[in-house]
């Protein structure tokens, strides 16, 4: 709960900010964000329905203005017009008024049907009607869908009567609540409280993880909800694998190859004759656990994280092996950082030295973005909210030409972002589904049980297995601890290592350090209830949203800057982190631009164990291309 609770006390300022001056776009977009929240569906849904959401406001909003483009009024859909009738009332008087009702009409019955669908009704209901009843709008408005006389109710009822219908056919699989109808896992369960890894029969694919039986032995997470508990029993089935077939915001047909959007190329596979790639795998899942040796309060090794220290906005994405490799060195070495100057103060950006141990596991559990949160996408609205009001931010599209109103300026960034982010989602999965590559918990603890391909004299030789290094891998001995009662574990790999939940029992007071284990029974830095998310790797879903996510709102602010030159985020001293205790100091993390916050994004999930590196680069490629398509979209679309 300790973590839940600092991370709303970040968020809920962003929502909340100069709540009385909040356009009536923003208003609708948290009641939505907070029913995010309480829901628990996949980052794909939700994405979805951001978008949907979004685009019904612009519409009502555009609607009366004939200059204005609308997305589906009037546009074809699915191989089909959503008609638009061109006799609509256009009332010149009190605009504002009805673009609000409008407005809010749309938002209410789209976010309505769709939470309607989920489980989760009994948890939202409560907060979309306290937005619905705050403005006075009535219930038994929501039915009529005669707009041409002018009624801005029906309007609204209208756009959203159209969308959900356009959302049955879209591809989404909606009438099945999302499930797919012929994905099967190649692979069978992994049960992470035991060493066994026969189930991971293809290596190179991913496997489903069972954590009920851990969670039945350990008990349940007591900082999270009880309807958490519900879900995560239910989370083990690949969440949309056939997520690139979804009608999209702006991809064009022609960054389709097959079922893949900006197809980037298998991810390295092990046991395939090819040396190449052989090392190319292990070296990507090596590094995680490498990196996961460090998430220790006991390890003193100081970071400069100012943005003088982690800042690069030129960052170039690598491409090959080698590239990867000397990328991820000066990561693990901190010597990424430029000089700059905070653009509103002029001075260079002053150092910001944390233990390297408590700011990787802080970012680890700042950027989850799993249960209980806004979701990817959600996270990354709330910067763009914290942008948008702030007091010295001059809302000018792309920084340039007149102010926008408050609600356009709210109605066409929330388009772009959450469209962008639907796009995301799509293009994403699309590679997940196609490719279907394993997680690491599963890789890790393969290639540890394979042996060690160091020295085909010593023990335990396998070509394919990990590298020995002297303390992070090495053989079990005679004499080792980790040797067993019967020597049952002799000459077994076992690794330096964060060492998981088992070595925690109670997470408000404990943590796991860092110590050797078995590679067999390697885990994430991540909840044991949450320990890798559903569904395959290849590529990172947060790469590809905070990629996209960072470059949009740079282009929409017309700044790769916060508008104070810095944002900042406090970890208390032993009340942040929930995986675990700590940190063991107060940490503030500090971004510059929004890439610097991307990128910290993309990373936290290597050191949380989530992705090995062809995850994440690979992701923030594919992101930068939606963004880039998403921009050139909207100047057509927008006038």
């Amino acid at each position: 709960m300790k973590q839940l609770f600092y991370i709303l006390v970040y968020l809920t300022p962003i929502i909340s900010v100069s709540q009385k001056n909040n356009s009536i776009a923003r208003e609708w977009m948290d009641t939505l964000l907070e029913m995010v929240k309480e829901d628990g569906q996949g980052p794909t849904i939700q994405a979805r329905n951001l978008f949907h959401v979004s685009a019904a406001m612009h519409d009502a909003w555009a609607a009366y203005d004939e200059k204005q483009n609308t997305y589906f009024l009037g546009k074809e859909k699915n191989g089909k017009v959503i008609a638009f009738n061109p006799h609509f009332k256009r009332i010149s008087k009190n605009i504002d008024s009805l673009r609000t009702i409008a407005i809010s009409y749309a938002a209410f019955n789209i976010i309505k049907a769709r939470y309607d669908l989920y489980g989760s009704k009994g948890r939202t209901i409560d907060i979309l009607l306290s937005t619905f009843d705050k403005h006075q709008f009535k219930i038994n408005k929501t039915l009529t869908t005669d707009y041409v006389n002018g009624s801005p109710e029906a309007l609204g009822n209208y756009i959203a009567q159209q969308i959900l219908l356009f959302g049955k056919n879209d591809g989404s699989k909606e009438e099945d609540r999302h499930e797919p109808d012929h994905y099967r896992p190649k692979n069978n369960n992994l049960l992470p409280e035991t060493s066994d890894i026969t189930g991971l029969v293809y290596p190179n694919h991913w496997q489903p993880i069972y954590v009920n039986n851990y969670i039945r032995e350990k008990g349940f997470d007591k900082s999270l909800k009880d309807w958490n508990q519900l879900l995560i029993e239910g989370n083990v089935d690949f969440l949309t694998p056939f997520w690139g077939e979804v009608e999209s915001f702006a991809l064009p047909t022609e960054s389709k190859r097959g079922m893949i959007h900006f197809n980037p190329g298998h991810p390295p596979y092990i046991n395939t004759g090819n040396e190449q790639q052989t090392e190319a795998y292990r070296w990507g899942f090596s590094l995680v656990q490498r990196f996961a040796s460090k998430l220790d309060s006991y390890n003193s090794k100081v970071w400069d994280i100012s943005p003088k220290g982690i800042t690069n906005i030129d960052a170039h994405i690598p491409k090959g092996l080698k590239e990867y490799q000397a990328y991820y060195a000066k990561i693990e070495n901190n010597q990424r950082g430029n000089p700059i100057k905070n653009p509103i103060t002029k001075k260079i950006y002053p150092k910001n030295l944390v233990k390297q141990g408590d700011y990787c596991r802080v970012i680890a559990e700042f950027w989850v973005d799993g249960p209980n949160t806004y979701s990817p996408p959600g996270h990354w609205l709330k910067f763009l909210n914290k942008v948008s009001y702030h007091p010295n931010f001059k809302r000018k599209w792309n920084g340039k030409g007149k102010a926008l109103s408050q609600l356009e300026w709210d109605i066409k960034s929330y388009f772009l972002m959450c469209g962008a982010a639907h796009d995301a989602a799509i293009a994403c999965w699309s590679a997940k589904g196609h490719y279907d590559y394993v997680r690491p918990i599963s890789a890790i603890r393969y290639l540890g049980s394979l042996g060690q391909s160091s020295d085909a004299n010593k023990p335990n030789y396998n070509p394919s297995g990990l590298k020995l290094v002297k303390n992070l891998v090495e053989l079990v001995t005679e004499n080792d601890p980790l040797a067993g009662d019967n020597k049952e574990h002799l000459n077994k790999i076992k690794i330096y290592n964060w060492r998981g939940p088992d070595a925690i029992e109670n997470p408000f007071t404990d943590t796991a350090g860092v110590g050797w284990i078995l590679a067999e029974n390697w885990w994430p830095y991540q909840r044991y209830t949450f320990a890798t998310p559903p569904f395959a790797g290849y590529t990172s879903g947060h790469s590809t949203f905070s990629t996209a996510s960072a470059i949009l709102l740079t282009y929409i602010s017309g700044s790769p800057y916060f508008p104070s030159g810095l944002e900042t985020f406090t970890a208390e001293k032993n009340e942040f982190l929930g995986f675990e205790d700590g940190p063991s100091e107060k940490i503030t993390l500090q971004w510059a631009t929004f890439y610097d916050a991307a990128i910290e994004t993309c990373l936290s999930r290597v050191w949380g164990g989530i992705h090995p590196p062809v995850d994440d680069i690979e992701g923030r490629r594919t992101g930068k291309k939606v963004a880039e398509n998403a921009i050139g979209f909207s100047k057509s679309f927008f006038n």
